[in-house]
């Protein structure tokens, strides 16, 4: 039989969690009750009495140490249920718990365990109008209720009938708390007979709800740290979306800000490495022949670039499938390179790029297989998050809209330079066609009265010497004339008249050849009569073009003459449109002398302008089948700025004040040389020396 201090110990055990193991020591220390001479024990008449504490206290421990083995309230509840029933032979076991928002008037039972003679009541809510009122704040104190029998405790009515329903004779009910509040109760229910309840038996199921009052701040407690888990999990998700969205956010800006493709493949990897923290990020792009090359890549500092390191990339997996699974828009996760069941080679080229684990997602513009967008971690394996793959899915997918919009855009401005090359030429053919009419009708209409007073001039020079002969004449048979004849000779100044008059006649054929010369070169430039390709004697188009502007070279009280420096080389007849050749002359000549007078208005006499023009003959070699024929127009002007360089030849750019120039004539002196006769313009250009025009043409023309 335990002695005092024994059961002292034993109720101990249940304070602390080292007592678990001291409980079981205790109990192995209690000594063999000795046997009498017929084998009955004289401990024996007290079997009954001595076994239940320990088997009680047992029981104690396994509901402790299902309190701790699980953090799930129905399990432990089911658990105590069982054990404390068994323990006490009782017809019910079962664990309520309040409706915190009824005031403690409303409840329901959530776990128990009950003899089959009886019913269950777990499907049945309680309502008692008087509890919350009368005893909440009582069983909030620990107060614990034992009734030996319903029907003698003095109960009210109500009462009786609320246990009476569940068959309810003899009831004891422990409150269950939870951080000092009621939140339920252990309750034990005797239904076939009235029971008395032991002291023993109030005590052992008082710890037992201790222990269960533990086990509920204990979940609590649990509960509460999975929720802030839960919490600081959705807040760490909600950051990375945030993360995931702005990086998007960013490269759909940038796609919409700039139509570089360069430039958003550059911004793509930069942002992509950054937010999964991998070593490399690279854009590939596959050749026709399903081979590929980087064109864009983010890498550690630890790492070389593989643009330069591997320039062109021959995957024969990829080749042979022509895409493979990335034509069917499938993304490829390899968490280890040597445990995808990779070929030699396939390992060989992932080992060039230093991987060790990648995703790869395919890049579509359309339907077609354009590239792959693919991140490397080189360091380690790893395994690759659903969120790594969703975003680069989702990026990829901006980079396909990248490249139709940039499709989209490339075909946009072919169609806008082809109208605008087409209104340019319309532009052209308009104006040589008029400006050609123009000439050969003025041309034409000088031309008939030149012709008429050219060709009376020697008739009219003989008449005028016959005259002045017969006058001489005169003179020598008739020296002393009338006083009138003498008059009209002072007021006519005949010796003058005389000495003047052939002079005069001279002038005036020297000016008749000039316009003569005018009116050729007109019908020169012109060249209606040429619009098909002829062998031209260039020399002759620049001296008919350089004629025509002959009255922008002469001096003015405010600037000195343009002097016209000629180096001509030894050059054959080219074939060209002699016309649309010499329009490309004016042009350029025009613009040298614009050019130069603008310098002058600003330095007045003292700068002496020239323009330099050139023609030399390139013979053909090995390497260069042809004979070419080089046109270099120079001034000495002030030159122009690299932006404004840069855009010389553009259609309507033009830096002359608004209704000065069209921009046209260099736009379409850049057509004639390039794409009518298959050569080049060039332009070289010093901010305050000059510049030159370059025109390069093969002789023959193809």
């Amino acid at each position: 039989m335990l002695n005092t201090h024994q059961w002292k110990q034993i109720r101990d055990c249940c304070k602390n969690q080292a007592a678990f193991e001291r409980l079981q020591q205790i109990l192995s220390e209690q000594p063999v009750p000795p046997f009498s001479n017929n084998g009955q024990s004289s401990y024996s008449a007290h079997l009954e009495f001595e076994i239940n504490p320990i088997e009680r206290y047992k029981a104690l421990f396994r509901v402790i140490s299902r309190i701790r083995e699980s953090l799930e309230l129905n399990t432990i509840f089911t658990a105590t249920a069982i054990e404390v029933r068994q323990l006490l032979n009782a017809d019910r076991v079962a664990v309520f718990r309040f409706d915190p928002d009824s005031g403690y008037d409303d409840g329901e039972f959530i776990s128990e365990d009950v003899n089959p003679e009886f019913e269950s009541v777990l499907a049945a809510r309680i309502h008692d109008h008087c509890f919350g009122e009368q005893f909440a704040p009582q069983y909030k104190q620990g107060r614990i209720n034992a009734i030996s029998d319903i029907y003698a405790a003095g109960l009210s009515d109500c009462h009786i009938d609320i246990l009476s329903q569940f068959q309810v004779r003899a009831n004891l009910f422990i409150p269950l708390l939870k951080d000092d509040q009621l939140w339920g109760g252990l309750c034990i229910h005797q239904c076939s007979s009235p029971r008395h309840w032991s002291e023993d038996e109030i005590e052992f199921v008082t710890q037992i709800a201790h222990h269960l009052d533990v086990a509920l701040q204990q979940v609590e407690y649990i509960n509460q740290v999975q929720e802030k888990a839960k919490n600081l999990t959705l807040l760490d998700e909600r950051q990375k979306e945030e993360q995931r969205q702005k990086i998007l956010f960013e490269i759909v800006n940038r796609i919409r800000q700039s139509l570089d493709l360069q430039t958003i493949f550059d911004t793509t990897t930069q942002e992509v490495r950054r937010f999964i923290k991998s070593d490399r990020v690279v854009v590939y792009r596959f050749n026709s022949d399903w081979s590929g090359y980087f064109v864009a890549e983010s890498f550690s500092s630890e790492w070389k670039p593989l643009i330069d390191l591997i320039p062109n990339i021959a995957d024969t997996c990829l080749q042979e499938t022509e895409g493979g699974r990335f034509r069917r828009g499938e993304i490829l996760a390899i968490e280890d390179i040597y445990d995808a069941g990779y070929s030699d080679c396939q390992i060989k080229l992932l080992e060039q790029f230093s991987a060790r684990a990648y995703i790869v997602v395919p890049i579509l513009q359309g339907e077609n297989l354009w590239g792959l967008l693919a991140a490397y971690q080189n360091t380690a394996t790893r395994r690759w998050t659903d969120e790594e793959l969703q975003l680069l899915s989702q990026i990829s997918i901006q980079l396909g809209v990248a490249l139709q919009q940039a499709e989209l855009l490339a075909e946009t401005q072919a169609l806008a330079n082809h109208l605008k090359q087409a209104q340019i030429q319309l532009v052209q053919t308009e104006k040589m066609s008029s400006l050609g009419h123009l000439v050969a009708g003025i041309a034409h209409e000088i031309n008939n009265p030149v012709n008429f007073i050219y060709g009376n001039l020697d008739p009219a020079t003989e008449f005028t010497q016959d005259l002045l002969d017969l006058v001489e004449l005169y003179q020598q048979e008739y020296p002393q004339p009338t006083p009138q004849i003498v008059e009209k000779i002072a007021e006519i100044d005949l010796d003058y008249l005389i000495e003047d008059l052939p002079k005069i006649l001279s002038s005036m054929r020297l000016g008749a050849e000039r316009i003569r010369q005018l009116v050729l070169s007109l019908r020169n430039f012109s060249r209606l009569d040429e619009a098909e390709v002829k062998p031209v004697d260039l020399h002759e188009g620049i001296e008919s073009t350089l004629l025509i502007l002959h009255h922008r070279l002469k001096s003015k009280p405010e600037r000195s003459a343009i002097e016209i420096i000629k180096n001509y080389g030894k050059i054959p007849q080219v074939e060209c449109y002699a016309a649309q050749l010499n329009q490309v002359f004016m042009n350029i000549l025009s613009n040298a002398l614009d050019a130069l007078e603008s310098v002058q208005n600003k330095l007045g006499v003292s700068f002496l302008p020239t323009i330099t023009i050139k023609t030399a003959l390139i013979k053909k070699t090995e390497k260069q089948p042809n004979n070419w024929v080089i046109i270099s127009i120079q001034d000495n002007a002030g030159g122009m700025p690299p932006e404004v360089q840069s855009q010389i030849f553009d259609p309507f750019f033009t830096t002359k004040p608004v209704g000065k120039g069209t921009g046209l004539g260099l736009s379409i002196s850049y057509q004639i040389v390039v794409d009518k006769h298959d050569g080049m313009l060039e332009c070289n250009s010093q901010p305050g020396e000059g510049t030159e025009f370059r025109i390069v043409i093969p002789v023959k023309h193809s």
